[in-house]
């Protein structure tokens, strides 16, 4: 199988910072995940995914959690640890502190900040993400954003 290196932020072309921080200012978050990373070696693919991601997860007639939700139904069906740990932290994010389902998720969705079980990500890393954190990359010193570690 192909490997390539991911294109982190300080290596990235002007364009690819570009989409980079727009992906941050849109997400407000300080880090690049290793998806984007992963397709930035063509900065048109890049472009054009980021741009269906905005306008999917736009305000609409289904609401941002539901579309996590979505996209975690999916990443089981596809049996992607990596999607299934990425969009289930986003779909906690989601979870306004009045809703109802922020306790009744403690007991659904994984918790990132309390590790329950060994990330799924580790077993097929190399070969599914390119590294061997299992393609959470690094979040200056903190968990993982799955938080199975």
């Amino acid at each position: 199988m192909a490997t390539f290196k991911l294109i982190e932020y300080q290596d990235a072309s002007p364009e690819v910072r570009a989409i980079y921080d727009d992906i941050m200012a849109t997400r407000k978050i300080d880090w690049i995940n290793n998806f984007w990373k992963g397709i930035a070696h063509d900065p048109a693919t890049l472009k054009r995914t980021w741009e269906s991601i905005k306008q999917i997860m736009a305000p609409g007639a289904l609401d941002a959690l539901t579309k996590e939700l979505l996209y975690i139904a999916v990443s089981v069906t596809n049996n992607c640890s990596y999607c299934i740990a990425s969009h289930t932290a986003s779909a906690r994010d989601n979870l306004s502190a009045s809703s109802p389902l922020r306790t009744a998720s403690s007991n659904v969705l994984p918790s990132y900040t309390e590790p329950a079980i060994a990330c799924p990500c580790r077993t097929r890393a190399i070969a599914l993400h390119g590294t061997a954190d299992g393609g959470h990359g690094a979040r200056r010193g903190a968990a993982s954003r799955c938080g199975w570690e």
